[in-house]
């Protein structure tokens, strides 16, 4: 085997490490993902690009020649076959064949393994990246969620006390109650979709964040629709001083 060759599959060898390296399940996605932001790759990214097609570039010339080399030792094995006159020329040239079918593998595999390589990389990164985005969008919904039953306890809280006011009051707070009411059950609804959504946060995160927002506002209305019933029980309470 040439010098090039002995190199192409230590090269291949090399791959071959790396992507069962990559593909160990104890190593979560989140630690190689540090690994790949040290600073260090950064300085290299741009010779890392040059590099990456310059070995694409070479290992599609030694597969090329490889092929080149299987076409011509296959058509001369087959004359030599034939031909009963030179019985050590067949041997040789069937050696050849053997070793142009040998590079042919070694350049295909690693061509293929460096492709492989570069595409699983991305792939660790991304589902790193999104499963940092699902932990931080599970928090934020749990905090939503504890503030929306905190002031849903309040409203309930608050209807039982404004059903001690006169009969004409009543019919005002009553028309409130049910608003907050409504509002409550449609902040149920939206807590459910985010409940769900939230299983689904890893396929589906754009659409979590926009359940987030939405539910958000809604936060924001009631509590706003809160300040302005404890204002009205506060005038209520004054009229009854």
């Amino acid at each position: 085997m040439t010098l090039q060759w002995v190199a192409v599959a230590a090269f291949l060898y090399a791959e071959i490490g790396l992507l069962i390296l990559f593909c160990l399940p104890f190593i979560p996605p989140q630690r190689w993902q540090k690994i790949f932001s040290y600073a260090f790759w950064g300085k290299i990214a741009t010779f890392w690009n040059k590099a990456f097609l310059t070995i694409i570039i070479l290992l599609i010339v030694l597969f090329l020649d490889a092929v080149r080399e299987v076409r011509k030792y296959s058509t001369t094995h087959a004359l030599e076959k034939s031909s009963t006159s030179r019985p050590d020329a067949y041997e040789h040239t069937q050696m050849k064949l053997f070793r142009a079918q040998r590079n042919l593998y070694i350049s295909g595999f690693s061509l293929f393994f460096w492709l492989v390589l570069r595409r699983l990389v991305i792939l660790i990164t991304q589902l790193a990246k999104e499963l940092s985005n699902k932990g931080v969008l599970k928090v934020q919904a749990d905090n939503t969620n504890k503030a929306a039953k905190k002031f849903m306890e309040e409203n309930e809280r608050l209807k039982w006390i404004l059903k001690s006011y006169s009969k004409d009051e009543d019919r005002v707070l009553e028309a409130e109650n049910r608003t907050l009411i409504d509002e409550k059950e449609k902040l149920k609804t939206e807590l459910r979709k985010t409940s769900d959504a939230l299983s689904k946060a890893q396929n589906d995160v754009m659409t979590m964040k926009m359940q987030s927002e939405r539910l958000s506002k809604e936060y924001d209305r009631l509590l706003r629709e809160h300040t302005e019933v404890q204002d009205r029980l506060e005038k209520s309470n004054k009229k009854g001083l």
